[in-house]
């Protein structure tokens, strides 16, 4: 093994570590899926040194990705299956749709912006991952595709959350968002217990980049 690969492998571990444990995501399959995913090839080739540092990452175009322990929690608590089928809207660089697709049957993961959607797809592509759909949209009103869904991340803020997404998850489905605005923004954890019914979670409090959206144009007289 190369002194990089050494070096990489051992700034993954520390990650895990001193990063994620810490932050109560114990679950062993999730912590395998940290492990097996090479976050490095999902970062800008000018930031792949701070990989694996607990910071937001920028990926271009005004985006970022998330720390690497706040995908962990998410990947935690929506405890995806084998057999489960995932929306993930804001694909960012693809790293969180790996991780999904690594645990799930299926993925479906909506960018806004065609050219970081054209880069998730090459990134998931030199990893081996087949079993993601990179699409390019808007689907912060939510994204009907093959729904109703077992799985639902949001990996971008939104102010508040729109009720086509709960109606788009399965009886039984978990939807994780971040919900609010600056200084202050609540990481909801909300699981559908039958047709009518939602139980929410406030896992933690945190302030994450808002969810790029196609803004309407205000007209003023």
């Amino acid at each position: 093994m190369s002194a990089l690969k050494m070096d990489m492998e051992r700034a993954r571990f520390n990650m895990i570590e001193q990063q994620i444990r810490p932050w109560e995501v114990l679950d062993p399959e999730v912590l395998e899926a940290l492990a097996a995913v090479k976050r490095e090839d999902f970062v800008p080739v000018a930031h792949r040194a701070l990989a694996f540092a607990d910071l937001e990452l920028p990926i271009g175009k005004g985006q970022t990705m998330l720390p690497p322990k706040i995908d962990a929690r998410v990947l935690q608590e929506v405890s995806v299956k084998a057999t489960d089928v995932v929306l993930e809207v804001g694909t960012g660089s693809g790293y969180m749709a790996a991780l999904l697709a690594s645990q799930g049957e299926y993925v479906y993961t909506v960018e806004i912006d065609p050219e970081l959607a054209a880069a998730a797809r090459q990134n998931l592509r030199q990893a081996g991952i087949a079993n993601v759909s990179v699409e390019t949209g808007d689907a912060s009103q939510g994204w009907s595709g093959p729904s109703p869904y077992d799985v639902i991340v949001i990996s971008g803020s939104l102010p508040e959350l729109p009720d086509a997404f709960l109606q788009q998850l399965k009886v039984g489905g978990r939807l994780v968002a971040f919900i609010g605005e600056p200084p202050v923004m609540e990481t909801k954890l909300i699981t559908r217990t039958d047709d009518k019914a939602f139980n929410t979670i406030n896992l933690f409090e945190t302030v994450v980049a808002p969810l790029k959206t196609r803004q309407r144009q205000r007209f003023v007289f």
